[in-house]
């Protein structure tokens, strides 16, 4: 038996495996599909994520490279790793946070699940009337009932989403307030002085996105992840083939989208050094000096070079977008072809191809929520690092005391003292007081 042979034999098997009888009497138009279906995509997302996992376990087998931050500056109240930063002052709100996201994956299944039933057993029957927990229903009663049962459904996930909304915006702002405290504590008081207008942007702007960040540290992997793989189960249930349709294009999604998404994240992290370096020619053009005119050239170029890396975060942006569009709408093409011959040959219900439609609908969102958070993660934790080294290239390169507990430090995580800590004279070798 040739390899060829054998390949074909092997698809056959795997087809048979979840149910589908795929033979010689097939349309030679579905081969194709099968075939990548079954064997190539799966493949190929194999070998991605053995190599992802691979890529991971040799960057955690080196030896982690010590975080030069704090030997440079040391922000009191600020923990120089964002991510223990934020389970530091967070942890409780996290953990109720993760709790009404597992909540919403069984409402998910329900929203579902019942419009199915809807076109199924109530629309598409002549069954009637029918039995259900000791009550026989007609037609339209059993339509009224499942779509009452859907109202509620519905009801219950939009109830569970603003709650979890609305507690991540406290979860978010508390967290800002927190680290807007402790930089203006150590600009407000630190050894070396810089410009006051140089620290505006830093609390008003770049610690914005922090603060979201710190709300989704968990909270986004955990809902739209479960929400990813309650939506897989579901296709699977209606048809293994369906449901492996749905993963076809997620190996290219998984290896573009990444790779652009950290091109954009340089550019966005260009922009903030641009940005700031405006700020210091806008301020030194004001005054009266020899420089003036040099300043006023700067000005410009500066402009001149934010305007082409806007241009190109917008060419790169929306590029990502049509990308990804793209590769999510290719699988409706399949659920299309290959489900509507499927209801034609009677293997699946209609109803059962409208809930697939629908719910691969839903397939794409957190999938896209899933790469803006990988975004989100890189953006904030270069973000968090600029707060450090803005204190450092500004001429703070003080190492934290060693001796004696300053009390700001349990101010700030108690949120109530108003006074900020006053250090007394390096060269009196008094420890910090409050």
């Amino acid at each position: 038996m040739s390899l060829l042979e054998r390949y074909h034999l092997f698809v056959h098997r795997v087809a048979s495996i979840i149910g589908y009888n795929y033979d010689d009497s097939a349309p030679e138009w579905i081969r194709p599909f099968v075939h990548l279906i079954l064997t190539l995509a799966p493949s190929f997302l194999l070998g991605v994520l053995i190599y992802l996992g691979i890529r991971f376990l040799l960057s955690s087998a080196r030896s982690p490279r010590k975080e030069a931050l704090p030997e440079l500056v040391a922000i009191q109240g600020a923990e120089p790793n964002l991510f223990k930063a934020v389970l530091a002052h967070s942890l409780r709100p996290q953990l109720i946070m993760i709790a009404l996201s597992l909540t919403a994956l069984p409402i998910l299944y329900a929203t579902l699940e019942l419009p199915k039933l809807i076109v199924n057993n109530a629309l598409d029957s002549n069954r009637f009337p029918v039995s259900f927990i000791g009550w026989e229903f007609d037609q339209v009663s059993l339509l009224m009932l499942l779509c009452g049962l859907y109202l509620v459904a519905i009801f219950a996930s939009g109830l569970n989403k603003y709650v979890l909304n609305t507690f991540k915006g406290f979860v978010s702002e508390r967290f800002l307030r927190r680290l807007r405290l402790a930089i203006y504590r150590h600009w407000r008081f630190r050894e070396h002085s810089s410009e006051t207008r140089d620290v505006f942007p830093v609390l008003a702007q770049e610690v914005e996105p922090i603060g979201g960040f710190a709300a989704n540290l968990l909270t986004l992997p955990v809902l739209q992840g479960g929400t990813l793989l309650t939506i897989m189960l579901f296709m699977f249930v209606q048809d293994p083939l369906l449901g492996a349709a749905a993963l076809s294009v997620l190996p290219i999604q998984i290896i573009l989208l990444p790779k652009l998404q950290r091109h954009l994240n340089r550019l966005a992290r260009t922009r903030i050094h641009e940005v700031r370096a405006l700020g210091t020619h806008l301020r030194r053009s004001g005054l009266a000096s020899a420089q003036q005119g040099q300043e006023i050239r700067s000005v410009a170029a500066s402009l001149k070079e934010l305007e082409r890396i806007r241009r190109r975060i917008f060419r790169l942006k929306f590029f990502v977008k049509a990308l990804n569009n793209f590769l999510t709408s290719l699988t409706p093409f399949l659920f299309y072809s290959l489900g509507g011959y499927f209801v034609i040959e009677g293997r699946i219900s209609l109803g059962a191809l409208v809930a697939v439609l629908a719910a691969h609908k839903d397939f794409s969102a957190p999938l896209k929520d899933l790469f803006a958070y990988y975004q989100q993660v890189e953006d904030s934790r270069i973000r968090y690092k600029e707060i450090f080294l803005f204190f450092r290239r500004h001429g703070d390169v003080v190492k934290p005391t060693t001796t004696g507990k300053c009390k700001a430090l349990r101010d700030f995580k108690n949120e109530d003292h108003p006074l900020p800590c006053r250090r007394m004279s390096q060269r009196s070798g008094a420890n910090p007081v409050c």
